[in-house]
């Protein structure tokens, strides 16, 4: 019920809408043109509707109700022709000549009727289709009907040959059928007398038909032996049939319409039988297809009485939803909505999970992906997923119809369900801000409709309504947040793709949405997990995590990432790793530290010669590298001095005081400190905020092996020594 009546509220905001919309389907005024709709939306499939005739248009009806009358008085004289008449009388041939006009009139309508698409229940206008599809289905039967067959059988000297294409015209008992299942899906009519009506007619006509061929085995012998035949032999009290062509139609056909039902019930009085092989054979054929006819009709009544046929349960769903209606005072044009909806998906049970719920899960799963993932890999809002995230969505979607008309979504209402457009037309009511009305913009195939709202839990910003029969994927929130749970790094791809193209409001209400939050707060103790899993040089669980999808790029509170954390760990394996599933090698954290400084720092050679080889550089900002390198100098790590020089870090980076390396080095006496900043390239002449040069630090210190280290620097790049008073 709730599937049927979930866009009630939105379809009072838009009755007059939908009541054009049935105007411009029902209610045409020309049998070979229908109107588009006042806001020039198309319910077709293509982009010209002209000269077409739509299903339901009431001149296309009334044809059809009128062929009908022909169809049942051809299904029935066939027969009658085949049997009982050598050529046509002068008054029955010219009724044939005008039933057969009229069909051929119906030939050439056929190629101009639009037709619903099995499979997508849309409307099909397109000239080539429907013509193709006719081509292909009846045509051929319905053209060699329309052949004035008894003037061809007179015109071949009475070939009896001919005579056998009469039994094509028995195709057009199929308008018959076709009217029978339309009344029994009528729920005005009674449902009960329909079936036993129909079970009748089937009955009354395979009768017919056999007692028309009774009658034209016994025509077809020569002659002299006609005496030798069920009717030639046939007497009945003080009458005798010997000369059965002389009597009158009517009493033959009563007389082999009786043979042909005491055949038909096996009551077998004695007083008309068969007489020779070609009757007998007959029979035993007759017989045999009996039982399966009998069968038909005996399930068929006993379906009647236990009330378990399809039909009957739609019948009587609908009969409930009525009562409810008119219970309710609902109205017209929303019992309409209601009734169509139900309708639609009746015809549409092929596509329902009561269809496949005695299938193992396995082989639904691999039915949905085959079906939906097409239409889900080109959403937009999808972009970049992963194939398992995209698989297990596939997997969750519902199927659902919608006709045109129906409020799918309404502005301002909080969404539990995401859709996706398969096909049709749908209208983007979106707000005008400049006219401040409403602004539509049709949403095609592929197209996300809720997203916004579900993810960021907000209303709605726009009304969507149907434009024409649409197909639609459903996945409900918490099978989409589940499925988030497992692919969290999805998440921040969706929320990306959602950020695209948005306003400056818009976005910052999603950025500062619990999906947003969520997603941060989600990654930032993924990153923790996986840095503690690198910390402890877990390589198994390092692996597992990125393998689940886990950026190998996270970083968590002081900005450092898992390379960072393998580096200064020394943990070489987790480095490759890490460096192959993408890592940047060259990221700094808050810090401004790079994996490589970190494994030089703790005198991970190994490490630093991966990262080197890898492309990866000491490029430091020059205050932090300077702030670094003093307080090396200042400590007398020697080694760690040596690793970054190596490195290429640049010896002459200043810190705060605009103090180099050198300047410490000087200041605190470090002989071997200072000779190996000098020859990295560190300058004798850099000074800091005071104007004070290294030489000066030296002199101030009084080590007299470290000035002459200095000044023998300064004249081997060909300055003069600086003299300061």
């Amino acid at each position: 019920m709730y599937t049927n009546l979930r866009s009630i509220r939105g379809l009072k905001m838009h009755t007059t809408r939908r009541e054009e919309i049935l105007l411009e389907e029902e209610e045409q005024n020309s049998p070979l043109r229908w109107r588009q709709p006042s806001d020039g939306s198309s319910t077709t499939t293509t982009t010209t509707n002209r000269f077409l005739i739509h299903p339901q248009n009431r001149w296309y009806i009334a044809w059809k109700q009128f062929i009908l009358i022909w169809a049942i008085y051809s299904s029935f004289f066939t027969p009658l022709e085949f049997g009982f008449f050598r050529g046509l009388p002068e008054n029955l041939f010219l009724l044939d000549i005008a039933g057969q006009f009229a069909f051929f009139i119906d030939i050439l309508v056929h190629f101009f009727v639009a037709y619903k698409d099995a499979h997508s229940h849309r409307l099909v206008c397109n000239h080539n289709l429907i013509a193709i599809r006719y081509l292909k289905s009846r045509f051929l039967l319905d053209f060699l009907g329309c052949l004035p067959l008894d003037a061809i059988y007179k015109a071949c000297n009475r070939k009896e040959a001919v005579r056998y294409l009469l039994w094509v015209r028995l195709s057009r008992a199929l308008r018959v059928t076709e009217f029978f299942e339309g009344m029994e899906k009528d729920i005005r009519i009674n449902y009960l007398f329909t079936r036993i009506i129909k079970l009748f007619v089937v009955e009354l006509y395979c009768t017919h038909t056999a007692a028309c061929i009774f009658y034209y085995l016994a025509t077809t012998l020569p002659p002299a032996k006609e005496g030798y035949t069920w009717i030639g032999s046939l007497k009945m009290g003080d009458y005798n049939y010997s000369q059965f062509r002389e009597i009158d139609l009517f009493t033959r056909y009563i007389t082999s319409l009786y043979f042909a039902i005491v055949t038909m019930a096996t009551v077998g009085y004695g007083d008309i039988h068969a007489v020779n092989n070609r009757e007998m054979i007959f029979i035993i054929i007759f017989i045999s297809g009996d039982m399966i006819l009998g069968a038909y009709l005996l399930g068929n009544m006993a379906a009647l009485i236990v009330k378990g046929s399809k039909t009957e349960r739609f019948r009587d769903k609908m009969t409930d939803l009525i009562t409810y209606m008119n219970k309710n005072n609902l109205g017209k044009a929303i019992s309409n909505e209601i009734k169509g909806h139900v309708r639609l998906q009746y015809e549409s049970s092929y596509s329902d999970s009561v269809v496949l719920q005695d299938i193992p899960a396995s082989f639904r799963a691999k039915i949905s992906q085959k079906l939906y993932e097409p239409y889900i890999k080109e959403v937009p809002l999808f972009k970049g997923c992963s194939p398992a995230f995209i698989k297990q969505i596939a997997i969750r979607v519902h199927e659902e119809l919608f006709l045109p008309g129906e409020v799918i979504i309404e502005e301002g209402n909080i969404a539990d369900q995401l859709y996706i457009v398969c096909h049709g037309k749908l209208e983007d009511m979106g707000g005008n801000e400049n006219e401040g009305g409403k602004s539509i913009q049709n949403l095609e195939s592929s197209s996300s409709l809720n997203e916004i709202s579900l993810l960021c839990n907000i209303p709605a910003p726009e009304t969507v309504r149907v434009a024409e029969l649409s197909k639609l994927l459903r996945v409900d929130r918490q099978s989409l947040t589940d499925i988030l749970e497992i692919h969290f790094s999805d998440a921040r791809i969706i929320l990306d793709n959602l950020l695209q193209g948005k306003e400056t409001n818009l976005r910052n209400k999603i950025l500062e949405s619990d999906i947003s939050l969520h997603i941060a707060k989600h990654e930032s103790e993924l990153a923790l997990t996986l840095n503690s899993a690198v910390y402890n040089g877990d390589t198994y669980r390092v692996r597992r995590l990125v393998a689940a999808g886990l950026d190998p790029n996270n970083t968590d509170y002081d900005g450092r990432s898992p390379l960072h954390i393998a580096a200064m760990k020394g943990f070489e394996d987790i480095v490759k790793f890490l460096m192959e599933k993408g890592a940047i090698i060259n990221a700094t954290d808050n810090h401004e530290n790079t994996p490589l400084f970190e494994a030089i720092k703790n005198g991970q050679d190994e490490v630093v010669s991966m990262l080197v080889e890898a492309g990866a550089s000491l490029d430091m900002n020059n205050n932090n590298a300077g702030n670094c390198l003093c307080m090396a100098v200042a400590k007398g790590d020697f080694e760690f001095l040596k690793r970054v020089l190596a490195n290429g870090i640049n010896p002459n980076s200043k810190n705060y005081d605009l103090r180099t390396p050198l300047h410490i080095a000087a200041a605190e006496g470090f002989y071997s400190i200072a000779k190996l900043i000098l020859e990295a390239g560190g300058s004798v002449m850099s000074k800091d905020r005071w104007g004070n040069t290294p030489l000066d630090e030296a002199r101030v210190g009084g080590s007299k092996k470290l000035i002459k280290l200095m000044e023998d620097a300064i004249l081997d790049a060909g300055k003069t020594i600086p003299t300061r008073f």
